[in-house]
């Protein structure tokens, strides 16, 4: 008896020992992060954009640069958890906002939390959130960057407000949903023909039945499983560390993410499956700001076809199609360093450093 009490004492005692150790080194890389560039600016808080409250952060390592706000994807799931590791590779040609859109990650608000998403709400947001940070910031344009979703919310922003911005940055540029799902749907049908695990996927998916959780999660196995998975190539960085040594997350964040994740989704589900198609960019190819592309090859989330379809059409005081190559949805992710260099070239191109 007192042989396991010793056991159980001297195990709790490293299980402590363990929890203090972890604790001091989190404390630590989040102190790091949390340092403001000398120069620079990083700042998180929360702004009011037409009755609801949503996270912003601000990072950079010269306020003098000009600002880049960065619209993440979904529609219905920030990236904040993991996104300062990608977007700060960007933050000394650019002053980076990250955003969470209305009410997902830490703008999640049960008590504001909308009935009903539509392009008019999504738009007025980005309206709203843009104007705020052209007083905020002290500038009189700012740069759209938008992955997946929020590379259609960007070009929409951008072809419907141009006098906010000075360009706009798709990747994995997404067209038109229908047409987008379509063509997934047909290269499904391909890729699975004679695999009976394959087929049995497919008839949970198809461009008909999309507006719930289990089918959206059909669609993405099917791809992982033909090897066209957002993230097949993985993360250029350690996915543990990021979450870890997170500079805006506390542990309450981490679990009112998890816990949260599918009431804030709900709303946005019939988005997907209908509001989205509101926001097509088909026959809107007259831009009156630059406009860039940085696309995977291999991306069939949005697929690349259309994106490179749509860019031979686009009337733009500059364009630019940046191509990489053998590269899925997960881009920004995945090869983060490449990604980051097409940016800069980007920003080297409008001269802004």
């Amino acid at each position: 008896m007192k042989t396991a009490l010793k056991i159980i004492k001297t195990v709790l005692m490293v299980l402590a020992t363990m929890i203090i150790i972890l604790a001091v080194v989190r404390s630590v890389g989040m102190g790091i992060n949390k340092i403001t560039p000398k120069g620079g600016i990083n700042e998180s808080f929360y702004v009011d954009i037409n009755g609801n409250s949503q996270w912003i952060n601000i990072y950079g390592q010269d306020i003098n640069n000009p600002v880049l706000l960065y619209l993440h994807g979904g529609p219905g799931s920030a990236t904040s958890p993991v996104d300062y590791s990608f977007t700060r590779k960007w933050s000394d040609v650019y002053t980076v906002v990250t955003w969470d859109q209305r009410n997902v990650g830490k703008s999640f608000d049960k008590k504001n939390i909308s009935d009903k998403i539509t392009k008019d709400i999504m738009m007025a947001d980005g309206k709203a959130m843009t104007e705020f940070l052209l007083s905020y910031m002290g500038k009189e344009k700012i740069t759209l960057l938008g992955h997946s979703w929020g590379s259609m919310f960007g070009a929409n922003l951008s072809l419907e407000y141009p006098q906010y911005y000075d360009a706009f940055i798709g990747t994995g540029q997404c067209i038109d949903i229908y047409e987008n799902e379509a063509r997934l749907y047909a290269a499904a049908k391909e890729w699975t023909n004679g695999d009976a695990q394959g087929e049995a996927l497919l008839e949970k998916w198809s461009p008909e039945n999309s507006d719930s959780l289990e089918s959206m999660a059909a669609r993405s196995k099917i791809m992982d499983r033909y090897g066209y998975g957002m993230m097949k190539d993985g993360r250029d960085y350690n996915i543990v560390a990021t979450i870890l040594f997170n500079p805006n997350y506390m542990v309450k964040d981490y679990i009112g993410y998890v816990k949260n994740i599918a009431i804030s989704m709900n709303p946005y589900l019939s988005f997907f499956a209908h509001g989205l198609y509101e926001c097509s960019l088909s026959g809107k190819y007259d831009y009156k700001v630059p406009y860039y592309n940085i696309n995977g090859d291999m991306d069939y989330q949005t697929n690349y076809d259309m994106a490179c379809e749509y860019f031979e059409k686009v009337n733009a005081p500059d364009k630019k199609m940046y191509v990489m190559k053998n590269a899925t949805h997960g881009l920004l992710e995945s090869r983060s360093e490449e990604f980051s260099e097409y940016v800069h070239d980007i920003a080297n191109r409008m001269g802004k450093k």
